[in-house]
């Protein structure tokens, strides 16, 4: 697995490591909709903070995923997005509109945790 998922309490959190091909992105779309239902996850943290590009097939891969998480009843949020990866994605069209996005993990989890319930291990 290209991308490895962490478990935390009800939490999963996926961290790019290195830039993704198309078929790649393909298999952790299939892997991390299976892991939200595995284990019962109420949100998904996407890091990409290693990403210095985010083409329109990464884009729109990030788009479904985060709708498909939605679909298996669980919270995404994309973090990590670099201010000049965020210009040229705007620049070019390329929006993550209606998906929810983070500074950081560190915000992300500060948000999550005024939810109260994401951050408590969940059986």
């Amino acid at each position: 697995m290209a991308v490895p998922i962490l478990k935390q309490g009800s939490l999963l959190i996926a961290t790019m490591q290195e830039a993704l091909t198309d078929h790649a992105w393909l298999e952790f779309q299939t892997e991390l909709v299976r892991s939200v239902g595995i284990h019962r996850a109420r949100a998904v943290i996407l890091d990409v903070t290693v990403l210095d590009v985010l083409d329109s097939f990464a884009t729109r891969s990030l788009r479904n995923l985060a709708e498909m998480v939605k679909l298996r009843g669980a919270r995404a949020i994309v973090v990590g997005i670099h201010p000049d990866v965020a210009f040229t994605m705007v620049q070019l069209g390329l929006t993550l509109e209606g998906i929810e996005t983070a500074i950081d993990l560190e915000d992300a989890l500060e948000n999550l945790g005024t939810q109260g319930k994401f951050l408590h291990n969940a059986t």
